[in-house]
């Protein structure tokens, strides 16, 4: 058996994930997913307890909760939801800003406090890197500035294979790299036309990706394609089938 569990972001559901929650996660459980990663799901009129015997109904775990760059009421909202639901992981995407490297400072202030109160919520915080935080900043990048002003047992890496391979890195070198920050994983392949694709399916080094993998503490694999040219339902089915079968997940 895999030490690993295998998510899907319900980014690729659009607003469906707002107005038929039970469809998708019949949907996600039937293609094989351990859990799956949202928002406040909330915000849909929906009780915590009712969220919960929804994903039991259909075996399914909050893997992760992910919101974006706001304030720290804010982010008190969520960390409260994800406590609430029993996960131990919230991503972040987005800083306060990303044309220098003050900015990314001043971001890194607001993570390490929200880290500290996420860390004492047993609930690991992690920065869900793009391809923009790559861009040279006199010598540097915005997150390699991010990673060195924050606390590493506060701030963790959630990092994006799609996004690393956009942002001009080797993703598992990037990986390898920093084994020792990395919490959570986005799996996203890239199809030859540059545009997101299904996972096995594209132009990533998935053995390679595997075997940087191996070296991290990680319980969660979570697929986050945000967007599919296929039906939906053909598309996650795809990518947990790959990671089943070839990548023995």
């Amino acid at each position: 058996m895999s030490k690993y569990k295998i998510g899907c972001a319900l980014i690729i559901y659009g607003s469906r994930q707002d107005t038929d929650l039970p469809g998708v996660l019949a949907e996600l459980a039937a293609a094989g997913y351990d859990g799956i990663e949202a928002g406040n799901l909330h915000a849909c009129d929906r009780s915590p307890k009712e969220t919960k015997a929804l994903l039991a109904a259909h075996n399914l775990e909050l893997a992760g909760v992910h919101t974006g760059y706001g304030s720290l009421e804010r982010f008190d909202e969520t960390i409260r939801f994800t406590e609430t639901m029993g996960s131990s992981y919230l991503m972040v995407s987005g800083v306060g800003g990303q044309d220098t490297l003050e900015d990314y400072q001043r971001s890194a202030e607001v993570f390490n406090e929200v880290g500290h109160r996420c860390n004492d919520a047993g609930i690991k915080f992690c920065y869900h890197n793009h391809s923009w935080e790559f861009k040279d900043l006199g010598g540097t990048t915005g997150l390699a500035t991010l990673y060195d002003s924050t606390d590493p047992k506060l701030v963790h890496a959630c990092v994006d294979t799609y996004w690393v391979k956009h942002g001009g890195e080797d993703p598992a070198a990037f990986l390898k790299q920093y084994a020792d920050r990395v919490a959570y994983l986005h799996f996203k392949d890239m199809n030859p036309d540059g545009s997101f694709g299904e996972i096995g399916h594209g132009i990533l080094d998935w053995a390679g990706i595997m075997e940087a993998v191996s070296g991290i503490e990680a319980e969660w694999l979570t697929v986050e394609q945000d967007r599919t040219d296929k039906a939906t339902q053909e598309s996650v089915t795809m990518s947990c089938q790959y990671m089943r079968q070839t990548l023995g997940i």
